[in-house]
C-alpha cells in the first residue's frame, strides 16, 4: 500500500499539472505584463521613492481587495486607487503611465514634492478622486483641463503654486462635491458653478469680482484672502455707476444760440425738469433697493430657488380654508402653531419684519437665522419636501414632535402649515454645528476639538439617540438623518440632534434621495431600513469626530463599500496604520489613545454591513458611557496593550481581528 502511494506521489498526471500551471500563469500575467510594470515604471520616474520599497515585481500588488504593495487600492484584484501621501516623493507626475491602468479611480499624492505644470489629468476620464494639495505644482491651468472628466467628485488643489484664471471647464463637472483650490495665486473671476457642490475653498488667492450665487451659502471662510471677492458671504460689492440717462442734461458746453432765439422754450424747461426728476427718482430707487438687498434681508424677501420664505398673500389663504376644511381653524390658518410653552410668543409678521440671513440650503430644504423685534435669535427651516403628507398627519406628528424633552435634542418650538411647503421654528445656537467644527477653519479664536471635547459630544449623542429610541418606538428610524451638520453644540460643547423624526412627513422620493438612513448598506443590499440603521449612522458619525475626514455617504446619493469611511479604517488597521487613522488636529489625546482606540472599534462594531452583527443601540450607548478619559498609566496607548483590550472585548473576526495579528 505505502508503495502504491508513494508512486502515485511520484507520478503525477500531465495533464493536471499542465492545467494548474496554465491557471497559475494567467491569474499572474494580469499584473506581470500590466499594472506591475506600469507601477514600477511610474516608481522609477519618481525621485526618493525610497518609501515604496516593498514595490517588487514578484509580488502581486493586488490579492482581492487587499493590497500587497503600500499606497494602493485594490477591488477585485485590480487596482483602483493610488495612496502616495506624505511619501517625500518628488519630480513631474507622468499621466502617460497612469492613463495605461483603466481600473484607476483615485489618485492621492498629497503632501509631497511634486513640481511642473498640472498632468494632463483629462485623460483619466474615469476617475472619481484627484487630491493633489500640498505640493510644488505651478504655472497656469488649461481651461479645458477637466473636460470630460463626468465622474470626478472630489479635486484637491490646495497649497501649490498655480497661478492663472480658475478654469471654466470645472463648473462643467456634472458630479463635483468637494473642491479646494486656497493657497494658490489664481486670478480673475470664480467660475459659477451650476452643479450641486457641497464644499469649495477659494481662499488666499488673488481671485476678484462678485461670488457666484450658487456658492453664497458657504461659509465666508472659504473665500477669506482675496481682497477683491465681494458678495455674500462677504461683504457687498460696490455700486457701479449706472450709465448716463439719455434724458439726462448734456455735459458739453451749449453752442451759443441763433441770434433770433432770445429764450429757451418753456417745453425745453420742461423736458429738462423731467428728465432730472427721472435720473434722481432711478438713483434712489436703486439705493434703496441696495439697501435692503444685504445679508440681514427681510424673510419676505429671502429665497432659495423659485420662491418667497413665506406666503406673500394671507387674502389667498384664507380663501383657500373655506374649501379646504380641517382642523385648524379660519382665524388660525396662516399663524404660527407653538409647540412649547416658556417661549415668548410672536406671529408670522414678526417673522415677516425680522432681520434674517440665510444660513444654508440642502436638499430638504432652506435654513434662515431670523432675528424678532425682542431681540430674539431663531432658526427658520422652509421644507418643500412634505406636501405628500395629510394636513391631520403633519400636524399629529407635530405635537409628538412638541412633547420631546432632552437635553441632547432641539426643541421644535413652533411650526407653520401650508399644503406646497412647511415652516419649524428652532432656537439659533450660536457654536454653529459639529460639522463646522470638525472641518472648518481653526485659529486662536476657534480652536479644533481636543479628544474630552469630542468624547462628550458623542456622549451627547448617544443619549439623544436613546431617548428618541424609548419616546418613538413606532418610528423604524427614530432620527433618520443624523449626520455631523445635524448636531448643533451650545457654548459648553454639549451637542443638540436637529432634523430628527422627520422620515414620517417627508416625501418620499426625497427621503430615498438625501436622507442618511437611505445611505445605508442595508438599504442598498435589500431596499429596506431598520431599527439598527440609525446604529450605522452613529458609527459613521463616530469614525467622522475621530478621524476627522467627511464621510463619502454625506456627498452620495447611495452607500458605496469601496468610498465608506469605515472601511478605510478597516484598511488602515489591517495594514497596521491605526496611529494614522485619528484627526492629526485633535488635541488633549497624549494620555488618551487607549480609549480612542476603544471609541474606535466601538464605532466600527456599527458600521457592519449586516445589521443583524451590529450590536443595539443601548449596548454601544452604556459601551460609551462607560469610557473615561483614562491617565496613560491606567491605559497604555502602546499597541500592544491596544490589542489587549480588544481581546478583552471579545473583537469579532473581520475588522477588529487586525487588532490582534
Amino acid at each position: 500500500m505505502g508503495t502504491h502511494i508513494a508512486r502515485l506521489v511520484r507520478t503525477p498526471n500531465p495533464s493536471l499539472l499542465l492545467v494548474l500551471l496554465s491557471l497559475l500563469q494567467l491569474a499572474f500575467v494580469s499584473f506581470g505584463d500590466t499594472d506591475i510594470d506600469n507601477l514600477l515604471t511610474f516608481k522609477d520616474s519618481l525621485s526618493n521613492p525610497s518609501s515604496l520599497s516593498n514595490w517588487n515585481a514578484s509580488i502581486s500588488p493586488c490579492n482581492g481587495d487587499i493590497a500587497n504593495w503600500i499606497g494602493v487600492l485594490c477591488l477585485k484584484n485590480k487596482i483602483w486607487g493610488l495612496q502616495l501621501e506624505s511619501m517625500g516623493l518628488g519630480g513631474l507626475v507622468n499621466i502617460e503611465i497612469l492613463d495605461a491602468m483603466p481600473s484607476l479611480r483615485i489618485i492621492s499624492l498629497m503632501n509631497n514634492n511634486f513640481e511642473g505644470k498640472i498632468p494632463e489629468i483629462k485623460k483619466l476620464g474615469e476617475l472619481k478622486a484627484l487630491y493633489l494639495s500640498n505640493n510644488r505644482f505651478t504655472g497656469d491651468i488649461p481651461d479645458n483641463a477637466f473636460e470630460g472628466m463626468r465622474s470626478l467628485k472630489n479635486l484637491f488643489l490646495a497649497n501649490n503654486a498655480f497661478t492663472g484664471k480658475i478654469p471654466s471647464s470645472l463648473a462643467t463637472l456634472p458630479r463635483l462635491l468637494v473642491l479646494k483650490m486656497e493657497g494658490n495665486q489664481f486670478f480673475g473671476r470664480i467660475p459659477d458653478f451650476k452643479q450641486n457642490v457641497k464644499v469649495v475653498n477659494f481662499a488666499n488667492n488673488e481671485l476678484e469680482g462678485p461670488i457666484p450665487a450658487s456658492l453664497s451659502n458657504m461659509s465666508a471662510s472659504m473665500f477669506s484672502g482675496n481682497k477683491n471677492l465681494c458678495g455674500p458671504p462677504l461683504e457687498k460689492c460696490n455700486l457701479i455707476s449706472p450709465p448716463p440717462s439719455p434724458l439726462a442734461v448734456p455735459s458739453a458746453s451749449p453752442q451759443p444760440p441763433p441770434i433770433y432765439k432770445k429764450t429757451i422754450s418753456a417745453l425745453q424747461i420742461a423736458l429738462i425738469v423731467i428728465s432730472i426728476l427721472l435720473l434722481l427718482a432711478i438713483i434712489a430707487t436703486v439705493i434703496f433697493v441696495l439697501s435692503k438687498r444685504k445679508q440681514n434681508s427681510g424673510l419676505l424677501n429671502a429665497t432659495d430657488d423659485d420662491s418667497s420664505i413665506l406666503p406673500p398673500n394671507s387674502d389667498d389663504q384664507e380663501k383657500k380654508v373655506s374649501d379646504s376644511g380641517g382642523m385648524m381653524k379660519r382665524s388660525d390658518y396662516g399663524k404660527l402653531i407653538f409647540l412649547k410653552g416658556e417661549i415668548d410668543r410672536f406671529d408670522l409678521h414678526d417673522l415677516l419684519r425680522a432681520s434674517a440671513e440665510v444660513l444654508g440650503s440642502g436638499n430638504l430644504g432652506a435654513s434662515y437665522k431670523a432675528v424678532i423685534m425682542n431681540g430674539e435669535a431663531l432658526v427658520v427651516k422652509r421644507y418643500k419636501q412634505m406636501n405628500n403628507v395629510g394636513r391631520e398627519e403633519f400636524h399629529e406628528h407635530m405635537r409628538r414632535l412638541g412633547r420631546l424633552d432632552h437635553e441632547n435634542l432641539l426643541p421644535v418650538e413652533a411650526y407653520y402649515y401650508r399644503k406646497e411647503e412647511k415652516l419649524l421654528v428652532c432656537n439659533f445656537m450660536e457654536d454653529g454645528s459639529l460639522a463646522s467644527h470638525l472641518h472648518g477653519n481653526h485659529s486662536v479664536d476657534k480652536p479644533s476639538l481636543d479628544w474630552r471635547s469630542r468624547l462628550k459630544i458623542i456622549k451627547g449623542v448617544g443619549r439623544g439617540l436613546t431617548y428618541l429610541y424609548n419616546e418613538l418606538p413606532s418610528l423604524v428610524v427614530p432620527h433618520g438623518h443624523l449626520k455631523s451638520s445635524n448636531v448643533l453644540l451650545n457654548d459648553n460643547f454639549e451637542p443638540l440632534l436637529c432634523d430628527y423624526a422627520l422620515r414620517p412627513v417627508i416625501n418620499q422620493e426625497q427621503a430615498h434621495m438625501y436622507m442618511t438612513a437611505y445611505r445605508s448598506p442595508e438599504h442598498a443590499i435589500n431596499g429596506r431600513i431598520s431599527r439598527k440603521t440609525d446604529v450605522w449612522c452613529l458609527g459613521i458619525l463616530i469614525l467622522e469626530i475621530l478621524t476627522g475626514k467627511i464621510p463619502e455617504n454625506y456627498l452620495t446619493s447611495s452607500y458605496d463599500s469601496n468610498t465608506n469611511l469605515a472601511t478605510w479604517v478597516n484598511e488602515m488597521v489591517k495594514d497596521k496604520r491605526t496611529s494614522e487613522i485619528f484627526d492629526v488636529e485633535m488635541r488633549g489625546t497624549k494620555n488618551s489613545k487607549g480609549e480612542m482606540i476603544c471609541l474606535l472599534k466601538i464605532g466600527l462594531s456599527c458600521c457592519e454591513d449586516d445589521p443583524d452583527t451590529r450590536p443595539e443601540l443601548k449596548e454601544v450607548v452604556q459601551e460609551i458611557e462607560e469610557m473615561k478619559d483614562r491617565d496613560e498609566h491606567e491605559l497604555s496607548s502602546t499597541i500592544g496593550e491596544v490589542n489587549a483590550i480588544m481581546s478583552s472585548r471579545n473583537a469579532r473576526d473581520g475588522a477588529f481581528s487586525s487588532f490582534n495579528r
